[in-house]
């Protein structure tokens, strides 16, 4: 029993670097963005559409990732999205034009990345039933570490040896990272889902569509990914553009502020989520939408702050904000959701999240040269600001009877 409860948290370690590569991967292009778009000739348009292209082959392929990741082993599903996700970054580095960057980034390894979400959630909650929280909060630092590694490193690596080097050094660190995880990872077998008989691919979504409450919080995730992929597409550029700096302190810069404070965010709130739940476990999507609605005034500040302090402070609030609605989502949507359709749910709302989201990068990229970046930030502050509403009446109204449910039907 010891042993185990000590591999639960080497369970954590490996999914959180794995994880955190996965974050890392994804950003690498926007910080690099003005080295490609200038080598390539690429247009603003041009660059929504890769953001786009990527973010929809994600949305069309997560549901499917999430039916197997209910039925085979979870393991194996993760170290084959790691490893082939990471093996496309590396040759998204090769690209010469815009066709190339669309089969090698938003094709290849937005269909590699699909696969990892659903297993990888599924998995570490399977290994966390009391620290389940604390363990998914632990987990989402990785994603703003990640990030923020690649907002310096990648940067830097592009200004001294250009922007492919970027793309060859974080693929070949996943190619091995993926090699250790096939020794070390493994299923939880003696504590996994109950088999449900004949499983189809739509029933994450008749579980998802038909619960309210993880309908609500699928809009809202959806709202999240929205605001996300807009600020982390065009941050960068916009400091690079309107603050004149280079692309290494614009990379860090759009990240370092939100993510850092991201980070003492999602531990806070997770820590938080945990002991309020003991005596009101609805009080965790309330928590959700008090922290849309807390960064969505900051959000807005980002595209309207004329001084750069006023900017990072936006980043700040921005990140902080965001953390607690990070730090509950699966929890959340676990809840409320069978055990033996955990992957497939978190499919559909992964889904449905980046299928909505990925219409923010095109859409501030057509706006960008009419109404300018700034009247993007605000609509994405909107977004936010509605989502979390939308929550808050989630738990005066649906949680409850919703968890209810779900539990009866685990018997």
């Amino acid at each position: 029993m010891m042993k185990t409860n000590r591999y639960k948290w080497e369970v954590l370690a490996l999914l959180w670097f794995a994880f955190l590569l996965n974050q890392a991967d994804r950003q690498i292009f926007n910080v690099v963005l003005p080295l490609v778009r200038s080598e390539l000739s690429l247009t603003d348009v041009h660059v929504g559409m890769i953001a786009t292209g990527f973010n929809l082959v994600y949305a069309l392929l997560v549901p499917v990732a999430g039916y197997i990741g209910d039925l085979y082993s979870r393991k194996w599903i993760i170290v084959f999205s790691l490893v082939f996700w990471s093996f496309s970054t590396l040759l998204t580095g090769f690209s010469s034009g815009l066709l190339s960057l669309i089969i090698f980034r938003s094709i290849a390894t937005g269909g590699g990345e699909a696969f990892f979400g659903p297993a990888n959630y599924a998995l570490l909650a399977q290994y966390h039933k009391s620290t389940r929280a604390l363990a998914m909060a632990i987990h989402q630092t990785s994603y703003y570490i990640g990030i923020i590694i690649s907002g310096l490193i990648a940067a830097y690596i592009g200004e001294r040896w250009g922007w492919r080097s970027a793309f060859f050094v974080f693929g070949g660190f996943g190619i091995v990272l993926g090699a250790i995880m096939i020794f070390r990872l493994k299923d939880k077998k003696e504590e996994a889902a109950p088999v449900v008989a004949n499983p189809k691919i739509w029933t994450g979504f008749r579980q998802v569509f038909t619960t309210p409450t993880a309908l609500i919080l699928t809009i809202a995730f959806s709202g999240l990914i929205f605001g996300l992929t807009g600020y982390l597409t065009w941050m960068p550029t916009y400091l690079y553009e309107n603050f004149g700096m280079s692309l290494t302190k614009a990379g860090f810069n759009s990240m370092f502020y939100t993510h850092c404070a991201a980070f003492v965010g999602v531990l806070l709130s997770g820590t938080l989520s945990d002991k309020l739940a003991l005596k009101n476990r609805r009080i965790r999507i309330f928590i959700q939408g008090f922290g849309l609605i807390l960064a969505a005034p900051f959000l807005w500040l980002l595209g309207h702050a004329s001084e750069l302090p006023v900017v990072l402070f936006g980043l700040a609030g921005f990140g902080f904000g965001r953390a607690f609605f990070d730090a509950n989502t699966y929890t959340v949507l676990y809840d409320v959701i069978p055990a033996q359709f955990h992957a497939a749910a978190s499919g559909v709302m992964i889904m449905t999240g980046f299928g909505v989201g990925s219409l923010s990068s095109l859409l501030m990229g057509y706006l960008k040269p009419i109404l300018g970046l700034s009247f993007g930030f605000s609509i994405l502050a909107g977004v936010w600001a509605f989502c979390g509403l939308l929550l808050w009446l989630a738990y005066l109204f649906t949680y409850k009877k919703d968890y209810q449910l779900a539990r009866s039907a685990e018997g």
